[in-house]
Parts: structure tokens; sequence; C-alpha cells
């Protein structure tokens, strides 16, 4: 995977995304994500790989300081088409890569991308990096079974399904640097699929 690719693959997607990934389970499992969150005005709350705008749909955005970035011009395209008229700031910029300044935003939404941006470490460092001291971290990502091998019909499948910008071997586990104590993982439930998804909270702390 690389970013030329993944954006080929999503100029492709777009028009059906929302068809896929924001129906059925995926819509069921976006929602028991944020039933529980509640956002105020004074936090600044970035979304990152934002994609066609399926979580926010889900957010009471009205008054809030969201910021969306997603690297694909087409599928911010449609969130932006979606959300005409609110105060959501939508930004092509590559997730790998911020432009924003250091301990940025009180939350971070991050989902469904760390399994698709080719540099997933590099991604998330970007997360942390903009992640303000006693921020949160959401995420809703497919990851590799904890502390077990990956199936062999999986090893087989990884390749090819990559071709379609997207990994399903990646470790969370080992996304976050074991010498890291500023990151603490405050909830990691399977969410669906037996758990090859799963919904992760993260604080950063001091």
């Amino acid at each position: 995977m690389n970013n030329s690719w993944n954006k080929f693959i999503y100029k492709i997607g777009s028009p059906i995304y929302d068809k896929f990934f924001n129906s059925g389970i995926f819509l069921n499992a976006r929602k028991q994500i944020f039933q529980s969150i509640t956002f105020d005005n004074k936090q600044k709350i970035l979304f990152v790989g934002v994609g066609t705008g399926a979580d926010l749909e889900l957010v009471n955005y009205s008054g809030l300081d969201i910021t969306a970035i997603d690297y694909s011009p087409d599928m911010l395209g449609k969130a932006i088409t979606k959300f005409e008229g609110s105060t959501i700031k939508f930004l092509e910029m590559d997730a790998q890569n911020m432009d924003f300044e250091n301990e940025s935003f009180d939350y971070v939404v991050a989902s469904l991308i760390l399994s698709v941006v080719p540099d997933a470490n590099k991604c998330f460092q970007e997360i942390t990096r903009v992640l303000k001291y006693e921020g949160k971290i959401i995420i809703f990502d497919k990851f590799a079974p904890k502390n077990k091998k990956l199936s062999l019909i999986k090893v087989l499948l990884r390749p090819i399904i990559e071709i379609l910008g997207t990994d399903i071997g990646r470790s969370f586990e080992e996304l976050i640097p074991k010498k890291n104590r500023s990151i603490k993982v405050e909830e990691d439930i399977p969410i669906m699929m037996n758990g090859m998804y799963r919904k992760i909270v993260i604080s950063k702390i001091h």
C-alpha cells in the first residue's frame, strides 16, 4: 500500500463506501462507540481519516469545534456535501504527516484509518503528537488478534486484500512503543466480527 494507490482506491470506492461501511453491522458498531462519548463545546476534536463523514453523522456536532481530515479528495468531498453549512472544518491532509501543532486537540477519533495507511506506526505517532495531555484517542479498527498468530487463511489473503487498500494483519500492540509511558489504554473491547474489529480508548498522560 502507498498513498497514491490508496487515493486511487478511494476514488473508485467513494460512491459506494456508505453502502458497505455506513450501514448494517458497521453502522451498529459506530453507534456502540459513540453512544458513550460526550463531547462539549470547550473541546477541540479531530476526526482523522473522516472519509465520507460516517462518524460525524452520529455526533451532535452543533456548536462543537471539529476538524476533519482525509487524504482522499473524493471521500472528503462526500463528507463536505453531507455537512454543508456546518461549522466543521474539512481539510485534505495526510494522517501520517499532519500540519497541526503539538497538543492541539482534546479528542482524536480514528475510525478505520490505522489499517489502511501505508505506515500505521507513523500515523499513530502523529495522532499522539497532536493530542493534548489528558486528551483521549477513540479508535475503531480491525487488528490482528492479541498474542496470537494470524490464521493460515488470513496469511494467504493478506497480500491480496492489501491490494484493495487495507491490511488485515496489523497488530495494535505493536503500534505502542513499550517505553512510552505517556500512553494509557483505558478500554479495549471487541466490537464486531468476533473481535477482529475493536473499540480502543487511549489517554495521554504526563
